[in-house]
Order: structure tokens, then C-alpha cells, then sequence
């Protein structure tokens, strides 16, 4: 049976989990060695596949060559963004309001593109493919690395997002770190000082996630912690 040691860690792991927001804005502050140390320590803790741990992390602060991969990279993320913007329409019905949720998103994510370069710390996540398969079977094995980053990260009072902006200057990052054709670029994680804070994030009812019995029945047993939050899915509109 659970002792009450283990009920004490569970309150501390589960508050992490439930407050680990995506945090894209960052202040000047640099990430410490010992922190990153920590962070990346846990990364490598992660599970996979047979125990392959494929997961590989290259990490980009200040030196020559992270600053070329930075421009690179600040470059790709802006083409995206703009793509993004216009095809989900941040401008357009609730985004024309300044202080809407859809504007704020959009000023969030305007701020983080234009500074991009100026991250405290990009990784690039990779992981070796060991035997001919599609990239989602081994993105299996590396992308609860990449949540174990992120929650360590945030423990630590740092915070983070994962994205695959990357993909679009792949090519250009390839021939610059000679990375090897059998790694599979999976993600990009930027990681610094949160400009704002961490918080309890807002989801959706979990009786809409977690079914039992049958695919939409909600199972009986579930039940979410004192004061909650919900929020609605994006809309485009």
C-alpha cells in the first residue's frame, strides 16, 4: 500500500504535472549550466522501446555556430507563424479584438518568433533510427524524453515548449551540426526564464478524455481536484 511518503511525493509530482504550461516568452535571464545539467539529466531518465534509447539532444546556446543555427531557425519559425497566422485566421472574427483570448494567442506567439533568436536555450531533439521504420514509431521512444525535459525544467522554474517549426530549415540544420542521415530530427524545445508564470493550466472536462465501458461513456470514478479550471478548445473564429 501507498505510504504517506509516497502520497507527499505523488502532491508535489502531480502539482508539476498540472501546472507545466507551454511557456513562450522568456526574460534575459540565462539558463545555468547546473540547472541545465539537471534538466537534460532528466531527459535521459525517459523510457523506450526495448530500453533503445534512441533519444539524442543537441543544445544550442552561444556559441558560433548555435548563433548561425539560431538565425537559421529564426528565419524558419517566422514563415510558419505567418502561414499559421493567416490559415487559422488569428486576425480575423474574435483575434480583431484587442484583450480577446484569440488576440492574446496571437500577441504571445508574435512576441516569441520576433525574439526568437534571443531563447536562452534551443534544443534540438533527435533520435537514431535503429532498424527502417516510419517516424512515428520511433517518436514513441523519444517524445517522453522531451516531456521529461519539460517537467524538469519547470520544477526547476524554468519553462519550455515543444514545436516542429524546425522541419522547415531541416536541411540547412543538418549540413551545419553533421547530423547523420539515420537520426530523425523529431522536435525543437525552447527552454529559459518564464517572462510570466507558471500556473494551474486550463483543459477541458477530463470526462471528455477518459471513456470506459465503451468509446464517449464517461467512466463513473473520474473526478478532477478542487478548483479546476476549464477551457474551451481554439476556435477559429
Amino acid at each position: 500500500m501507498p505510504t504517506d511518503a509516497d502520497h507527499a511525493t505523488a502532491d508535489v509530482v502531480l502539482e508539476t504535472l498540472a501546472s507545466t504550461r507551454a511557456i513562450r516568452r522568456y526574460t534575459d535571464d540565462p539558463v545555468s549550466e547546473h540547472d541545465l545539467a539537471r534538466i537534460m539529466f532528466a531527459a535521459t531518465r525517459a523510457p523506450s522501446g526495448s530500453n533503445g534509447q534512441p533519444f539524442r539532444f543537441l543544445v544550442l546556446r552561444d556559441d558560433p555556430t548555435a548563433r548561425r543555427a539560431r538565425r537559421v531557425l529564426g528565419d524558419g519559425v517566422r514563415s510558419q507563424w505567418d502561414a499559421k497566422r493567416s490559415a487559422d485566421g488569428y486576425e480575423r472574427g474574435s483575434g480583431a479584438h484587442r484583450g480577446s483570448r484569440k488576440a492574446r494567442t496571437a500577441a504571445t506567439m508574435q512576441d516569441f518568433v520576433d525574439r526568437f533568436e534571443s531563447i536562452p536555450v534551443i534544443v534540438l531533439v533527435g533520435a537514431v533510427r535503429h532498424r527502417p521504420g516510419p517516424d512515428e514509431t520511433i517518436g514513441a521512444s523519444v517524445y517522453p524524453a522531451c516531456q521529461n525535459l519539460l517537467l524538469a525544467a519547470r520544477a526547476l522554474g524554468y519553462g519550455g515548449v515543444m514545436m516542429m517549426w524546425h522541419r522547415v530549415v531541416e536541411q540547412e540544420l543538418r549540413e551545419l551540426f553533421s547530423i547523420p542521415d539515420d537520426v530523425f530530427l523529431a522536435a525543437m524545445i525552447t527552454l529559459g526564464v518564464p517572462a510570466g508564470r507558471h500556473g494551474p493550466v486550463r483543459r477541458r472536462p477530463v470526462d471528455e478524455f477518459v471513456f470506459e465501458g465503451g468509446w464517449g461513456t464517461a467512466a463513473d470514478w473520474l473526478h478532477e481536484p478542487p478548483g479546476t479550471e476549464h477551457t474551451a478548445p481554439f476556435r477559429r473564429s
